[in-house]
Formats: structure tokens, sequence, C-alpha cells
């Protein structure tokens, strides 16, 4: 007999969403909302700054009613990836006060949280009296957390996003028309790309030129590794011949299979090349694979989807997030706190790009 799930549509998530989004809290400074018509934080403003995506755009819709609420002035900054990563650096390096809240880009987790850049949550998450009753940090998935923890366990980032790598054929029906399947293995991959290549003018493979992510699975298939013993030993072992070997098989899938100059494909090139019906099979993260099924792709009717290929030595998809953490320099992270808590209290994200990083809301719908 199947578990009954509890019935939750979009109206209840977007709902419940911008509810707990706009609740306002005066428990970090310890007053209650002020009678009179009175905001509990007025003249307090925050300075918060992520990288440009669905879920940070959602978000700044809601800021005007959060600063009804609770009095909170935001100066919300949305750069693209590159750029934003570039002043954040800079920003958390001087433990300056420019920013009050920040994204924790899940490839700089290691440089942010062992350097001391960013503020410990801990002493928020734990105390009753600093947090809404009905939030429960347990509530989040442990692989989304577990990159926000230093090697001591303390959390420094409260996640917004989980992305995994998947693989994607937007033209499967080439594989099915040469009786191939979805690739299980590396050996199945080449040989199926080997196949379908060029079939109906359409370039087999394609992949994304971030290689310290794209390569991995391919890297660790094989039995490498990018460091000899992480997190204690941090020395490189791109020098084996397991990592060697790696290196061969992936260039060999871009410059046999992929489509002129494919080695400088952006991820967003290699999402509208897959959407164009120009490349076929990709290993994406799940987000922009979700997109071969939205308006405007060429592929939706043709499109599957599987994990990634396993090498001799096992299956590795990657597998990362984003967090909300606050700057060591910031100067009102008590205040800070509401915005980190509250921004991660919505359900709208998994909504927009199937992004769950909640036990409840993994129970709670149906996750096409």
């Amino acid at each position: 007999m199947k578990t009954p799930r509890s019935q939750t549509t979009r109206r209840k998530i977007l709902q419940a969403g911008a509810g707990s989004l706009l609740v306002p809290m005066a428990l970090a400074s310890g007053n209650a909302p002020a009678q009179g018509g009175k905001k509990p934080f007025e003249g307090v403003t925050l300075n918060i700054s992520c990288w440009s995506s669905t879920y940070p755009t959602l978000l700044a819709q809601y800021i005007p009613e959060f600063t009804e609420k609770t009095g909170i002035k935001v100066n919300y900054d949305t750069p693209g990836f590159p750029v934003y990563n570039q002043r954040a650096d800079l920003e958390l390096s001087t433990k300056g006060s420019g920013f009050d809240v920040l994204n924790v880009t899940f490839i700089y987790t290691s440089r942010w949280i062992g350097a001391g850049w960013l503020t410990p949550l801990d002493e928020f998450i734990k105390n009753p009296e600093r947090t809404p009753a009905d939030w429960d940090f347990a509530d989040f998935l442990p692989g989304a957390v577990q990159p926000m923890r230093d090697k001591n366990g303390a959390i420094y980032g409260i996640p917004w996003i989980a992305d995994v790598m998947l693989a994607g054929a937007g033209r499967f029906d080439l594989f099915k028309a040469n009786g191939l399947g979805m690739p299980d293995t590396f050996d199945e991959l080449d040989r199926a790309l080997q196949i379908v290549n060029k079939k109906d003018g359409v370039a087999a493979y394609g992949v994304e030129n971030h290689w310290g992510w794209t390569f991995i699975p391919f890297l660790q298939g094989f039995g490498g590794n990018v460091f000899r013993n992480p997190p204690d030993d941090l020395m490189p072992a791109l020098d084996t011949p397991e990592a060697a070997q790696a290196a061969e098989f992936f260039a060999k899938l871009i410059n046999s299979y992929g489509p002129p100059a494919a080695a400088g494909y952006t991820y967003d090139q290699v999402t509208e090349a897959q959407r164009a019906g120009r490349i076929n099979y990709a290993p994406q993260n799940h987000v922009f694979l979700a997109l071969l099924g939205e308006a405007g792709s060429k592929v939706t009717a043709t499109s599957n989807f599987s994990m990634v290929p396993q090498g001799p030595k096992g299956r590795f998809p990657g597998i990362a997030s984003h967090a909300w953490g606050i700057p060591a320099g910031a100067k009102n992270k008590a205040v800070t706190r509401l915005f980190t808590v509250n921004a991660n209290a919505s359900g709208q994200f998994v909504l927009q790009l199937k992004s769950v990083v909640n036990n409840s809301l993994l129970s709670g719908i149906e996750i096409q």
C-alpha cells in the first residue's frame, strides 16, 4: 500500500512561501513588534547580493512586502555569476562591511569558510528565540547542508538550491532509431555517440567548459581525484595514470563528437544548442536539462534523461549547493538573519526549477 502524499498545490506553496518570507520577526534583537503602526526594524538597511538566476529574480518580487512588514530596506544586487564571485571574494577577503548577506557559492565554500570570512550560523539556528517557531533547520537535506559546514561541523550557510548533474539527450529518437538506450557506462557512451554523431545533422555531444565541474565525474569514474586525500591532504593528484586516462577520454568526446569549437561552449550555449536540436547528448545540471521541456524548445517530444554514466571505478555525479550566508564583517548580524531565514522558508523555487533542498517539499510535491 502506497503511503499517501500530501496534496501540495502551486497555490498552497506560493501562499505558504510568501507568508513565511514576510513574517515580521523581531526575535533577534529581543524586541517585540512595536505598537501604533511602527515597524519593528524601521530605519535598518541591508545590503544583499546573489548571482543572477531564476530564484534571486523571483525573490526580488517579495522584497517590497518584506520591507512593508519589517521596516527593513533592502538594497538587492544580482550581477552575473563571474562578476558576482569576483566582487564577493574581494569583499569577503577584506572582511569589509559592504554586504550584510551574500550567496555562498559552492566552488568557493572551502576558501570562504576555511578562511573565516563568513559568520557561523549555529547561534541563530539553535536558539529558538532567534528563529520562528515553524522554521526547522533539520528539514534541510543533509547533502545540501554539508558543503556549508567547516571541518568541526559549524554551519555557515542556509541552502537555497541543490544542483545535480544528470545526462540528457535532446534527440533521443536518434538513439532509439539505432537500437540504443541512454548510455549507462563510459564504454556505452563512446559507442552510442559514435553511432548517432551527425545523424540528421546533429552533433552527438556537448559539455560546458567549466572543467572543474564537468570533468570530475569522468576523472573519478576512472579512479582519479583532484587532490590526494581531501580535505586533509590537498596535494594535487592530476598527474596520475587514472587522471591521464580520464583526460584522454573526456577530450575524445569533445573533439570527436562535438560541434565546431565545442571546447569553448558555456553552459548556456550547450543548453540553447540542445533546445534547438543542434547538440544531442550532454551531461548537464538538472536545472538546465529541465529547459529542454520548456517553451521554445524544439526537442520537448524527443528528450530523455538518465544518471551520468559510470566508469570502471563507479558513478560520480556532481552535486553542489548554494546558500545564504552572513559575511564576517557584516554590522547587522542579528537583523541580517531575518533575511537568511525567511528567504529560505519559501517553496517557490522548487516550482521554477524543480530544485529541492527541503525534506518536507520533497515528500509533499510531485517532482516531474
